[in-house]
């Protein structure tokens, strides 16, 4: 731990977090203000603060390198501020430590609070179990409303939300239901909670269920939390809507930059340094680069049509990005799709047999576009085609049908195959399936052009 802090005076960190003479600023503008300092400094500003302030900056998904920040403390100010957040926000900063920082730290830490982060930190990641806190209400069903609310009124600071209450059965602590706030508000004192329960069965998740499913049953049933239970039925934590979003955001974001053909940079841009971001990127740049050498080999394979037909060359351009632009449609289509769970691996033929007309439609309208493009100059005298240039004008027109066909149905089948191959489909990226469709756009030109131009141009 680094405890090299700069001099810092309380009155200074009161005026860099507590606005100027306009007023008081939000926690959200501390964090933004924390973001352009680097770490030493935010760590010597958090140390001055209200321990409880603190801990709801660390808690911003919005604050960079909060791990970072919080190594860089004085163990026993670092600890101080872990004993009092949530459990699961202490378990996700120590994911992010190294191992010396997090031993350090962890030694430091209250006993309940250790055993609770340890638990958590065993789910593995991307399931409900890993991104759960353990801080909820929770009444047995003996109970009446009137304790329930008062018991509400004691550990509401400690809770991650009360908007949701739930029952046990007073004998197996097994979940029984659930009690909405407006509702145990609205119930009859001294009757029992469970008058004011939700009467279907309750909505629950498994720790080890993936968070997509999480986000969609969410989703499904208007969830504010949804439960987290065990084989036993007994309740292990809860899965907050915002903690849903904080995942998909992440989650987005990672398939964002792996969908522009590189690695995750798994932090904020300006975290990453100058040779960490020539490793995420120069993997997959260099692979498609090779992939792309493809091309120029199939063009030295026609080199001798290419001589005889010059004119041929002037439409490779738009025949490769054609057929690019519609594999990366389809790409993006499908991976949002298996994403949302609107598609699953044996629904594969489905998709092929409906991108199959789609590409042969699609690939005529830009055939005919094209086409009329080489009529239109031709009779204009705006490029001199040759005398065979309706030839030119059906080879290209054919061409582009293949190809945006092939584009369709490589860029739909390429998600299913990386999800079958338990690879992230995000990884099939618009780069890569346009190199693969290129190679492929340009042998489908070539041998389009040596059946119509046969005799003629070839």
């Amino acid at each position: 731990m680094n405890i090299n802090l700069f001099p810092l005076r309380a009155g200074h960190a009161a005026r860099f977090f507590n606005g100027d003479q306009s007023g008081l600023i939000t926690t959200a503008e501390r964090v933004e203000r924390l973001n352009t300092l680097d770490i030493s400094e935010a760590a010597a500003i958090l140390v001055t603060l209200p321990p409880q302030k603190a801990v709801r900056m660390l808690g911003r998904p919005e604050l960079s390198n909060a791990a970072a920040i919080l190594s860089a403390m004085p163990v026993e100010n670092a600890a101080r501020l872990l004993n009092a957040a949530s459990n699961d926000q202490v378990a996700d900063l120590f994911q992010e430590m190294d191992e010396e920082a997090r031993a350090c730290l962890f030694a430091k830490l209250d006993r309940a609070t250790s055993l609770a982060v340890q638990h958590l930190m065993g789910y593995p990641p991307r399931t409900a179990g890993s991104i759960m806190t353990t801080e909820f209400v929770s009444v047995p069903d003996t109970w009446t409303v009137e304790q329930t609310l008062e018991h509400v009124r004691q550990v509401e600071r400690s809770r991650e939300t009360v908007y949701a209450i739930y029952v046990l059965d007073a004998a197996s602590r097994a979940l029984t239901s659930v009690v909405t706030l407006r509702r145990l508000i609205n119930g009859v004192p001294h009757e029992s909670v469970l008058t004011v329960a939700q009467r279907e069965e309750v909505v629950r998740a498994d720790p080890l269920m993936p968070q997509e499913d999480v986000a969609r049953l969410i989703r499904k049933h208007n969830l504010l939390a949804l439960p987290v239970v065990g084989e036993d039925g007994h309740m292990l934590g809860i899965v907050t809507v915002d903690d849903v979003i904080d995942t998909m955001i992440a989650d987005q974001t990672e398939d964002a930059q792996k969908f522009g053909g590189m690695e995750a940079l798994g932090k904020p841009y300006m975290a990453i340094g100058f040779l960490g971001m020539i490793r995420k990127r120069a993997g997959w740049l260099s692979a498609l680069f090779l992939g792309e050498m493809l091309t120029a080999s199939a063009m030295q394979h026609f080199e001798g049509e290419l001589e005889k037909a010059i004119v041929l060359t002037l439409f490779v351009p738009l025949i490769m990005s054609s057929g690019g632009n519609s594999g990366s449609q389809a790409t993006s289509l499908i991976i949002r799709a298996l994403a949302l769970g609107e598609l699953k691996l044996s629904d594969w033929w489905r998709v092929q047999l409906r991108e199959l007309p789609t590409g042969i439609v699609l690939g005529t309208i830009l055939g005919l576009v094209g086409f009329a493009r080489i009529a239109l100059w031709q009779s204009l005298g705006l490029f001199d085609y040759g005398e065979h240039w309706m030839l030119v004008g059906l080879t290209v027109f054919c061409a582009l049908i293949g190809i945006v066909t092939f584009g369709s149905l490589a860029g739909s089948i390429l998600p299913f195959i990386l999800q079958k191959l338990r690879f992230d489909p995000a990884s099939a990226s618009a780069p890569f399936v346009a190199t693969l469709v290129d190679v492929s756009g340009l042998v489908i030109y070539f041998s389009v052009a040596l059946v119509i131009l046969s005799g003629t141009l070839l």
